[in-house]
């Protein structure tokens, strides 16, 4: 017992340095002295933001308070909070603790891969909700016949970037295809892009820099989209980076959705040169079509494996139902 205690005051310590209390207080005064300012409530959208950034740090200090009184009082139900707080060990990154910008792009197996990608939208926005991280979507272009070519997300919660991070790559899917007769066995890809939400101060972008497009939308609007030019497409003249965003009802809401995109395509270029992987890094990609991270096979057996860490989970209902934290999880713990 006294080992076991002295390990759980080890892991105790360590994420008590990473969370760091004193912090994560300051940013909650920061953030509630904000909603005294009488001007707060005219953007609603940011209003509701910020309400919701107080009420995860609340969460997360009373949690991590809670974990300090157990491990004198009740060792046993410290140690079910302490695992659940250890992964954030591994989650030290300067954009970790922040919010996500995630995308889904169908590949190769037309119909089958757009359909794919509805699929793996669905698996991760119910993550999403698991984790009760709130996300919007900001841009999606339909499939021809079925499912969707490429959707784009704003995914808002703690630590949304740091958890989100591991799943950028191609997703690849085996199953009987339910689009032709002879249900014929069928391999779909799909990648999988992850940027973290950078501000403005972090990466500076010239307005000269820009050329705007505006037009008529085909998004979920409703009529307003379709009769006025609320859809918006911004090229980086210096990088050749295009960014489209048509799902808000205004334009404005577009072009700063499409500034978000930019602003974290241009960080991801910075840091690929100070890393001196330029090579490896594609225009308008977040992520690399060449690294496949995961096989979801749904016949002749059903079998979902993680490439990189061998994690594996034979009830592949289950995962595409948003049961994806083991996933996760094993690829944050692996050494790296």
């Amino acid at each position: 017992m006294e080992e076991e205690r002295k390990e759980l005051g080890k892991k105790l310590q360590n994420i008590l340095d990473t969370i760091n209390l004193n912090v994560k207080r300051a940013q909650l005064s920061q953030l509630e002295q904000k909603t005294y300012d009488s001007s707060f409530w005219q953007d609603n959208k940011h209003a509701t933001e910020v309400l919701k950034k107080i009420t995860a740090l609340k969460k997360e200090i009373e949690e991590v308070e809670l974990m300090q009184i157990l491990f004198e009082e009740d060792l046993q139900e410290a140690k079910k909070l302490i695992k659940k707080y250890e992964i954030l060990l591994f989650l030290s990154g300067p954009h970790d603790s922040g919010d996500a910008i995630f995308a889904i792009h169908a590949g190769q197996g037309g119909t089958e891969a757009m359909d794919w990608t509805q699929m793996l939208l669905r698996m991760y926005t119910r993550y999403f909700e698991k984790k009760g991280w709130q996300h919007e979507e900001i841009d999606r272009v339909g499939g021809d016949e079925a499912g969707i070519k490429s959707v784009v997300l704003n995914v808002y919660g703690p630590y949304a970037y740091g958890y989100l991070r591991s799943e950028a790559g191609v997703h690849r899917l085996v199953r009987q295809s339910p689009f032709n007769a002879d249900k014929l066995r069928q391999t779909s890809f799909c990648l999988v892009e992850v940027l973290p939400m950078i501000q403005e101060k972090d990466v500076e972008i010239k307005n000269e820099e820009l050329d705007w497009q505006f037009y008529r939308s085909g998004g979920h609007g409703g009529q307003n989209v379709n009769k006025v030019a609320t859809a918006v497409r911004l090229t980086h003249k210096p990088t050749g980076i295009v960014v489209s965003c048509q799902t808000e009802r205004e334009q404005r809401q577009n072009r700063e959705n499409a500034l978000k995109i930019l602003r974290a395509k241009l960080w991801q270029i910075q840091e690929s040169e100070r890393e001196k992987t330029m090579e490896s890094f594609k225009k308008n990609k977040m992520a690399s079509w060449g690294l496949q991270i995961r096989s979801y096979v749904l016949h002749p057996y059903k079998l979902v494996k993680d490439l990189r860490t061998n994690y594996e989970e034979t009830r592949a209902e289950k995962v595409l139902d948003g049961e994806i934290e083991g996933f996760i999880e094993a690829y944050l713990r692996q050494p790296k």
